[in-house]
Order: C-alpha cells, then structure tokens, then sequence
C-alpha cells in the first residue's frame, strides 16, 4: 500500500510545480511562492495517504480492524465481519463478547479456549507459544455493536428458538446495519412466530435508519405497536426529530400501547387474585370443616399448615439422599400424601387429647388451641431450627409462560388447579362416602343425628383429622411459593377464618367463593392503597357484609344450624 502511494503521488506532486520552468525566468520568481504552497499541498496529501493507509487495510480487513487498538477501529471491524461471510466470523465474534480475544504486539489476534491454550483467530490452528497477549478492550459502543452482530449471524441458526433470541437481540439494539441480514432471514423463514419476531426487530432497525422514508418509518410503528409490550411503548417514545406524520403516528401508538397495558394489568391482577385466592382456599378448606360440623376455633390450624409444608422439606431430603437424581420430580406427588397422613393423624390427635373436653366452651377452645399453636411452633424449632427450610420446585414446575401480555408462572397454574382438585375430591367425599354423609347429618342436626346411631365423638375425629389432612396439603403448596419455617402458618390463619366466615360457615362452595373474592379484592386493591391498608380494607368491608348478613353468603340449613 505504501509503495502504491508513493508511485502514485510521484508524478502528481511533479505536475504541481515542483519542476524547474526554464522559458519564462521573470515568471520564475513571481510563481515562487505558488509553486511552493503547491508542494506543501502534495506533501500533506502524501502524508495523510501514507497515515490512513492502515485504516485503509483495517477496513478491507475485518480482523486487523479489530486489532488496530482503538474503539472506533473495534466497532468497525464487528460490523465488518459480521457481513463478510468468513465462517469464522460467530466464533471470534462470541471470543470478544466474553473477553475471551486477545492481541499480540504485532496485531495477530488468538482465541483463549477453556483450557487455558490459544488458537490463531482467523484458522482456528492451534498456538502453542503466542507470546505475550492483552485482551482486546471493548466498550459500550462495541458491545452494542457486537450484539447486533451476534444477532445477524444468529438469525440463520438451524435452531428456531436460536434465530428467535437473535431477533430478540436486534429488536433492542435497534442497529440499522442488520436490515440486509434481516431481509434475507425473513426472505428464508418458515416459522411464524420467528418471523414475526424477525419482523418486530426489522421495524426497530428502520427508526433509526438515516435512509429510511416516512413511509417506511410509519409501517415500522404500525408493527412495534402490535407487539404492545412496555419495550415497544419505551421504543416509540423516544423517537425524536421526526417529520410531523411520523411522530403523530408515534404517539398515537403510544397511546394506543398505554391502554394496552392498563388492560393486561387489570387481567394480572386478576391472576394474582386467583393465585392468592387458591391459596386462601386450600389453607381454608379444611378449616371449614372443621368450624363448620364441630363450631370449633381451632387457633392451631395454621400451624397444621406449617407441618404439612415442614413433611414436604423431609420428603425431599429423603429423596436427595436416596433416591436417583432423575426422580427428584417425584417429591412433591409423594409428598402431597404423606402430608395429608401425617396431618390428618396430628389433627385426630388434637381432637382426642385436648378438644372434646372443651366442646360447648368456645372461649376455653380458643385460648387451647392458641397455646397448643405456641407449643408445636416450638416443637418444629427444637427439631428443625428457627431458620426457613429450603424445599425445591422441581423442574415441572420452574419457569412461565406468556399468554397475551401476562405473565403466567407454572407453580402458580399448578397451585390453582390442586386447589380446585383438593376442594372437588372434598365435595364427593361429603357427598358420596359414608363419613361424607354422617359428617353432613351431624352438622344439620347433631342430637338427631345421635339418636339415629351415628357416633358423633368418632365423626368429630375423623372430620377434624380430615380437615387437618387438607390442611397439611395445603402446606405442600405453600412451600413452594412461601418460606419453610415455624412462622408459615401464622400468616393465613385470620385470613382463613375470613374467608370461611365470609363464604358461609361449613359451606365449601361459599369458602371457594369466598377465597377467591378476598383473594382478587387484595390485589386489585394493593397497587391503589398497599398491601397492609388494602388488608384493614378487606377486614372493614367483611364486617360491614357480616352486619347484614351475619351466616355468610352461603350459610347451611339444617335444625340445630338455624336454632
């Protein structure tokens, strides 16, 4: 390149005056001083050509642009390789974005693989000796660049998911230098879903294209507003110094965008509720049960909760010490049956050592089962210590998935639809079974029911043992979106009266109604007044409903109910 120069400038610099006029000697002096400003121009081009004839390599070669040393040189030479087709291109890029490219003293570049050896950047053979390195220094500007890049080149993967997060990666970088990558992609793209992300990142890299016509800057807002997502909405506003047409069409999208989003919130909100709602059920399900056949206030509900959560974290160590790793999954199913057990037996246990001697004296059975709470608190510290337990989700049921513009959560879905199995398998046990038929008598009439020959101080038992088994299940939920620790039941003991005493009292229809109406009323009202104000809420309006209807929304018939 040097010789180039030098062979071209020759004759130039020559014609510009530096040859000696011999005809005209009087024109000599006066076009002295031309001539010689004339020589200086030259010199300066020559020196200017010989100084920008690295720059001049760098460019026509991706790989010494990206050692040349400088930012601006960096930035270059990734977009230069990104669109140059060297097969080699992903993998050196992918070195420089994990800082894994290095340079020698002579701007040869080398690749530190994991292993701690290097290899040539630009073959890929092997260095055993490169001598002295330094990381090739990247800034913002670079790493920009180098997203938009990693993303171009991504964007024919074989793999879908693969061309879609490359999309994904040009849609925020928003680098009009991936339209012509783009464009090809699209032209190849049989995937729905992919093209269509593939279209959304186009559309971004048209906002920022010098090139682009109103027209299609305009077709480009029309696409990011259907995406309708608060990155779309942070995209379009802050577009500026756009001509007239294209700003209006930008903020109507916008506003567009913003009603959008109010929309989806509400319906997140709703499957918050719906989620809390769940959880209030299965923690107040059994609690129906038993308050509703034996009018029992059974202050140690919650901490029946708690046992159920704590069976859950035995299961699961169980497993990790004897169980293949690949059955880890299994834990939660297995636990759900032995928390229902070992719940059900410590319920049957309260009702035979402590509650039927205090049945008609409703103040003594409060301030029993408060302390008889205190005490099995305590007991779970001694055993497994005052710190939360760690229990883990297994893998079926980590992650979430998009559904319009919420966001649903697997432990949650899952959750939701236990409680709905757990409250269903209630109602045809009380419907369908004997204990289910005698448990309803005893409720609608228990003298009669007496007389009749059902023995009502085993009914109690089994009953309070059946609600403290749905209760010990609804631990094994709660562990899994709640921390494990002695403290877990504390948190939904007032909300599990309130919801049965607000459903109607024995009633399981009422305690799902209820359940879910608190849950939803929560948390539409939390974003407006918070969450403790949004509770003293919820407890002002239930007193005011209980004024008017003091059984509840769905209260029993029966005999000894109504006397």
């Amino acid at each position: 390149m040097t010789h180039f120069v030098v062979a071209a400038l020759g004759p130039a610099i020559y014609d510009l005056g530096c040859r000696r006029k011999t005809a005209h000697g009087r024109q000599l002096a006066g076009h002295a001083g031309a001539r010689f400003r004339r020589c200086a121009v030259a010199l300066l081009v020559a020196v200017g050509l010989l100084f920008l004839a690295p720059i001049a390599r760098a460019q026509d070669d991706p790989l010494a642009a990206l050692g040349s040393g400088s930012f601006d040189g960096v930035r270059q030479g990734v977009d230069t390789l990104a669109i140059s087709g060297n097969p080699r291109a992903a993998t050196i890029l992918s070195a420089l974005q994990d800082g894994k490219l290095y340079l020698r003293g002579d701007h040869a570049l080398f690749i530190k693989q994991g292993d701690g050896s290097y290899v040539v950047a630009g073959t890929g053979q092997p260095a055993p000796d490169p001598g002295d390195l330094k990381p090739v220094r990247v800034n913002n500007a670079v790493r920009r660049s180098l997203d938009a890049a990693l993303g171009a080149l991504r964007l024919f993967a074989p793999d879908a998911a693969t061309r879609a997060q490359a999309a994904e990666a040009v849609f925020h970088s928003r680098d009009a230098a991936a339209i012509p990558a783009l464009n090809r992609a699209l032209a190849k793209e049989s995937d729905p879903d992919v093209k269509r992300t593939m279209e959304q990142a186009r559309a971004a890299a048209l906002l920022t294209a010098n090139d682009a016509s109103d027209a299609d800057r305009i077709a480009a807002i029309a696409v990011i507003r259907a995406r309708g997502d608060l990155e779309a909405r942070s995209m379009l506003d802050s577009l500026s110094g756009q001509p007239p047409a294209v700003a209006a069409a930008a903020a109507e999208a916008v506003s567009a965008i913003d009603f959008r989003l109010r929309i989806w919130n509400l319906v997140q909100s709703a499957y918050y509720g719906l989620s809390l709602g769940s959880v209030l059920l299965l923690a107040a399900a059994g609690l129906a049960i038993t308050f509703g056949v034996m009018g029992v206030i059974n202050m140690a509900h919650g901490e029946v909760v708690m046992i159920g959560a704590y069976v859950t974290f035995v299961v699961q160590q169980l497993f990790r010490a004897y169980a293949p790793p690949d059955l880890f999954g299994l834990s939660i199913p297995v636990a759900i049956p032995f928390a229902f057990v070992v719940a059900g037996l410590v319920g049957i246990a309260i009702e035979r050592f402590l509650i039927r001697f205090l049945y008609g004296r409703p103040l003594e059975t409060l301030l029993a089962t408060f302390g008889l709470s205190l005490i099995l608190q305590q007991t779970v510290r001694s055993i497994f210590g005052a710190s939360n337990r760690d229990v883990a989700t297994p893998n079926w049921m980590s992650g979430a998935t998009q559904l319009g513009g919420i966001q649903l959560t697997y432990d949650r879905l899952y959750i939701i639809v236990f409680a709905f199995a757990v409250l269903f398998a209630l109602m045809a046990a009380l419907r369908y079974t004997p204990l289910g038929l005698q448990m309803r008598a005893v409720t609608q009439n228990r003298r009669m029911a007496a007389a009749m020959g059902i023995r009502t101080p085993w009914v109690d038992a089994l009953t309070f043992g059946l609600g403290s088994g749905v209760a010990g299940m609804a631990g094994v939920a709660l562990s899994q979106i709640d921390n494990v620790s002695p403290n877990l039941g504390q948190g939904y003991i007032i909300d599990s009266f309130m919801v049965v005493v607000f459903g109607g009292v024995g009633n399981l229809w009422g305690t799902a109604l209820g359940a879910l109406t608190l849950g939803i009323v929560n948390k539409f009202l939390e974003p407006v007044s918070g969450a403790v104000l949004g509770k003293i809420v919820v407890l002002v309006l239930l007193i005011l409903f209980i004024q008017r209807r003091p059984r509840g929304m769905f209260p029993l018939k029966g005999r000894a109910v109504e006397a």
